[in-house]
């Protein structure tokens, strides 16, 4: 392992890079553009590409690319090479200002929900100043947004930097009042990745994993989770090595990779990053995903990124951890020792609680997926229902605002464990609530619910548009009041009364919490068909157009392509669960059964008073199963076929989910239980025993 500090950042050409390389009104220039949000004079621009052009090629590059993150929850890249001819013949290296900025890949052949017709192909990247290109491999990448020819956002990047906008404008209005003249809020973010690591050669026997990214099929193995050796546990070698690899990588690429350890499941582990801007945070968590499948495979390893790419243990999530900062390094979601006396904090506190419940509905769309469907509300990730935990000492706060009354903390217990040798420390302000989906932990919140497959910007959109609204009126409100303070705790008090509802603090795994949830009015959007509408409701484009985020077309876009791509990825699942089981298991049975029959006929020509009962048992049970999973065959080939006739994409994402889904679940059930009886030589596909404890 290299000295970290001698390689962090070291293929990114950062703000010193740039500084050292350009001149000094060069950078000014720059650096005022970027802060003040002005347009890049041209002849800057032209500095730039050349040093970003020198440095990388310094770094062994011969390529660069836009590099964009278009609707399909991964990034896409061109390449194109430094070189340009000259007149006799030769070549030179050359960048220019207007390459740097501007490219066009083909909008056409992306998903853009109609915004973009196959013959519309023209697209164009847009230079992201605020997220510092590196070089990976041969190519200088420049992180860019993506838009299309009439200049709708066909990405994630674009509506991210809008929302991140509006909520720093409103933010300091808010902090003006206190006193406050900031030059920037920032919404920061930390995203912790959880992933599986699965034996290469055992995972490439399995269809399912090589075309859906889950398991389609398999019986409970005899071990599982139950025993909680794997979390935290000694890491393996071989994994080890893939980790200190991929910090490795990381680093270099600027990538503030932090925790590593093993995760709940056999096979599963997570990494977890320190916090950055929303934005940057987004860019390296795509390259986190993107290495982690390289290296993985490098190591003779899969890396599965899918929600829930096994039944009957922990699914994969991503906790999003989410705060406000300032320029000057205040977290503004920082309690303090005195919360109920820290105004400021119990402002912004309102502001997140207040945009929490009114867009609880947009929150579970930022979930939403087919993938995901299968995590939530198991015994590893939050319930499909939104709501916010705030801990013991907050919850007291909120409790005495809601009453009118004071409050008085009682300060921090101090932890002794009973022996004189360890060390005393204080006990933090409240405890974890791993069943919550939007958790204060100190002086964030972290929002659980995203899959591990997810990009981060979807719900980093919402969170920023929905408290950047808050906060709007709320300053908007005290710009105008004749005492800041009466008409701050006015506004925290009535925004506690009206929104309470979306505060709990018990165990959202319970049925009594589906009942009082109900009870409180909140919503329990249970599946990705039932959410996805949500995205185009009325309130909600008036908040996205309100603050620029997103246009009615661009949410209407939106709205299509997730829909689309639920239909698509079951039906996907559909076609591979038919293919295994016709075309893999109904035959291995088959063959066991043969010769099982085979097995008993011969037993009872040599001794034909010998007890078969056993075998025969068998071999009628698995002969019966593979006669019924073939029926369920039948039923999930009818009802693929109906959905591709609905023209209706909600009605059609609906079907998938209430009649193709369960059809699946008839054929895996029955093929399950043929997997517990037929011989291990038989059966087709390496088992969740295999698959799970494969990396040794």
């Amino acid at each position: 392992m290299k000295n970290i500090s001698e390689i962090f950042a070291s293929r990114v050409f950062t703000d010193d890079v740039m500084q050292k390389m350009l001149a000094p009104e060069t950078y000014e220039a720059f650096k005022r553009t970027v802060r003040d949000n002005l347009p890049l004079a041209p002849e800057v621009a032209n500095e730039i590409a050349k040093a970003m052009m020198t440095w990388a090629i310094s770094k062994g590059a011969t390529h660069y690319t836009h590099w964009f993150q278009p609707m399909t929850g991964i990034t896409a890249e061109k390449h194109d090479s430094f070189i340009s001819k000259k007149r006799n013949g030769k070549i030179i290296t050359d960048f220019k200002g207007k390459e740097l900025i501007k490219g066009e890949p083909d909008a056409s052949s992306f998903p853009s929900g109609g915004i973009r017709a196959t013959f519309e192909a023209r697209g164009y990247t847009d230079w992201d100043p605020t997220s510092y290109a590196f070089v990976k491999d041969d190519t200088l990448y420049i992180p860019t947004a993506f838009c299309s020819y009439t200049g709708e956002a066909l990405d994630k990047k674009t509506p991210l930097l809008r929302s991140m906008e509006a909520l720093d404008r409103h933010a300091r209005r808010l902090l003006r009042l206190f006193g406050k003249n900031v030059g920037k809020v920032t919404a920061t973010v930390g995203s912790e990745q959880e992933y599986f690591l699965i034996d290469k050669k055992i995972a490439a026997a399995r269809p399912d994993l090589t075309y859906t990214g889950r398991t389609l099929f398999g019986a409970k193995p005899p071990k599982g989770q139950e025993l909680d050796d794997q979390y935290f546990a000694t890491i393996k070698p071989r994994v080890l090595a893939f980790m200190q690899e991929l910090d490795e990588q990381l680093w270099e690429l600027g990538v503030l990779s932090k925790t590593r350890h093993n995760e709940v499941a056999p096979s599963q582990h997570e990494l977890a990053p320190i916090y950055e801007s929303a934005n940057v945070a987004t860019d390296h968590n795509q390259l986190t995903m993107e290495l982690m499948k390289k290296l993985a495979d490098k190591h003779g390893m899969v890396c599965l990124l899918h929600e829930k790419p096994f039944a009957g243990v922990n699914g994969s999530g991503k906790h999003n951890n989410w705060s406000l900062s300032t320029d000057e390094g205040e977290n503004l979601l920082d309690p303090g020792d005195t919360p109920m006396e820290n105004t400021q904090f119990l402002l912004f506190l309102a502001a997140v609680i207040r945009a929490v419940d009114d867009y609880q509905d947009l929150l579970r769309v930022s979930v939403a997926s087919a993938g995901n469907d299968h995590r939530l509300g198991a015994n590893e990730a939050p319930p499909a229902i939104v709501s916010m935990y705030v801990g013991d000492e907050l919850g007291r706060v909120i409790d005495a605002i809601d009453a009118g009354t004071s409050y008085r903390g009682k300060g921090r217990k101090e932890m002794a464990f009973g022996s004189m040798v360890l060390p005393k420390f204080k006990q933090d302000n409240s405890d974890r609530n791993r069943t919550s989906p939007f958790a204060f932990t100190g002086n964030k919140f972290e929002f659980r619910m995203p899959g591990s497959s997810f990009s981060v910007a979807g719900p980093n959109i919402i969170l920023n548009t929905a408290v950047a609204e808050a906060l709007d009126d709320f300053a908007t409100t005290l710009e105008k009041a004749d005492d800041l303070g009466k008409e701050v705790r006015n506004i925290v008090f009535k925004t506690i009364k009206a929104h309470k509802r979306i505060i709990f603090n018990g165990n959202g795994y319970s049925d009594e919490w589906v009942k009082e949830a109900e009870a409180r009015g909140l919503k329990n959007l249970r599946s990705t068909p039932e959410a996805i509408p949500c995205l185009v409701a009325d309130k909600n484009v008036r908040l996205f157009e309100k603050y620029g985020v997103y246009t009615r077309h661009e949410l209407e876009a939106r709205h299509d392509i997730f829909l689309e791509n639920y239909c698509k990825t079951v039906r996907i699942e559909a076609l591979t669960a038919k293919e295994i089981a016709t075309r893999k298991i109904f035959h291995a049975v088959n063959r066991c059964v043969a010769d099982m029959c085979e097995n008993i006929a011969s037993k009872h020509n040599v001794l034909p008073a010998v007890d078969t009962t056993i075998e025969e048992d068998v071999a009628a049970r698995l002969s019966a199963l593979n006669s019924t999973m073939m029926a369920a065959v039948s039923e999930l080939d009818a009802a693929t076929l109906a959905a591709d006739k609905i023209s209706d994409p909600r009605e059609q994402a609906l079907f998938y989910a209430d009649t193709v889904l369960p059809a699946m679940d008839k054929v895996r059930a029955a093929a399950d239980e043929m997997e517990t009886l037929c011989g291990s030589s038989y059966w087709p596909l390496p088992t969740y025993g295999e698959l799970l404890f494969s990396v040794k």
